[in-house]
């Protein structure tokens, strides 16, 4: 790390009352994630910062074990679950010692059942808030709005997936790299995984192909962090506008999971705010849809609103109507639906919506992205 880096984020850590936030991205697992957080809390001990270790994961690798000896270390939290003793980080005695800095291992992971917070990204979110400045580290495959881009590169199904929001929390984002025959080389010696892990290893996510793929996605998610830093800087000096998104959902669960994951992607692009609507016809009526298909659409809204989206809920059979009013209401530029087989746009063909719809906005500043 260069003393420029460590300079930044120690001149940060005492300019506001919330915590900082530094992330450290990696595009897969070896890369040197941890190391380099341990790195930091050890220069930071030695500037007189008070740092602790919340959780980390040294996956028993000599090199990053090495650099935990001398830092002071918050024992975790063991939990009885299902006849095995669990361990977790120990959030509840993070926040009552409140050290300056905390090291926190892992964003992506699933707290157990029973935790305080379902996940610990949403633990980290608490530390802030209670101005705990945190160092967290991610593999970029975990970010929830590349998680189909991600299963069809790897043929994988990420099942932990963080919101793409934490990012715009962090006032530091660094980018882990390291040349794809470098971390083949570890992984083969060893230095990643052992035993026959590294085998499926190499068969999945170790592919020379799949980890350039996998180190552009990670590059371009610290570049677009850092334009949209200057972007938002220029917006506020000059007063701009900025790109507004509206997602139009219906009952269907996996369409309407990936129009919610399309438009967070396009918003965090475009450094833009975005809605979802969804319209409640006579079709879609409580009576008309089974439970599970309603508690399926209860959790697109619940993870809309995690990644970052205000909720609109609405009642009617003019669809296109309620969704220009919530349009005109947000001065949404842009509206985003989804292909034919999905349930919106099958209602929308079968009455003529997509004609209504587009009549509706001929005119006015609003372009109609369809997801495919």
């Amino acid at each position: 790390m260069s003393e420029q880096e460590e300079n930044f984020f120690l001149s940060q850590i005492f300019k506001r009352k919330k915590g900082r936030l530094k992330v450290y991205v990696g595009m897969i697992a070896g890369v040197g994630k941890s190391y380099r957080m341990l790195q930091e809390a050890q220069e930071l001990l030695q500037a007189g910062v008070e740092v602790k270790i919340g959780l980390i994961e040294t996956h028993q690798r000599a090199e990053t074990e090495a650099l935990v000896k001398g830092l002071p270390l918050i024992p975790r939290k063991k939990t009885f679950y299902k006849g095995k003793n669990l361990e977790e980080m120990d959030l509840e005695t993070i926040l009552r010692i409140r050290p300056e800095v905390v090291i926190v291992d892992e964003l992506a992971h699933s707290n157990i059942p029973g935790s305080k917070n379902q996940k610990r990204w949403q633990d980290v979110m608490e530390l802030l808030e209670a101005g705990i400045n945190v160092i967290t580290a991610f593999n970029v495959q975990h970010l929830e709005s590349l998680n189909d881009i991600v299963e069809k590169l790897t043929k994988v199904k990420i099942q932990e997936c963080i919101p793409d929001k934490i990012l715009s929390y962090a006032d530091e984002v660094v980018n882990i790299d390291l040349p794809s025959d470098d971390l083949i080389k570890r992984l083969k010696e060893g230095k990643i995984y052992s035993g026959e892990k590294i085998g499926k290893a190499l068969e999945n996510f170790f592919k020379p192909e799949t980890i350039l793929q996998l180190r552009d996605l990670a590059l371009r998610q610290v570049a677009m962090q850092v334009e949209k830093k200057i972007d938002l800087q220029s917006l506020a000096a000059h007063s701009a506008a900025r790109e507004i998104f509206l997602a139009c959902i219906s009952s269907n669960y996996e369409g309407g999971k990936k129009i919610i994951r399309k438009t967070s992607r396009l918003a965090e692009r475009y450094h833009g705010k975005w809605a979802v609507i969804y319209v409640q016809s006579r079709k879609e009526n409580p009576d008309r849809i089974n439970l599970a298909q309603q508690r399926k659409l209860l959790q697109n809204l619940k993870w809309a609103t995690e990644l970052g989206a205000k909720i609109y809920r609405r009642q009617g059979d003019d669809i296109p109507e309620e969704i220009c009013q919530i349009a005109d209401q947000i001065k949404a530029t842009n509206i985003v639906i989804g292909k034919p087989s999905f349930g919106l746009i099958r209602m929308i063909l079968g009455k003529n919506y997509l004609d209504g719809l587009l009549k509706k906005i001929e005119g006015k500043e609003i372009d109609l992205i369809i997801v495919f």
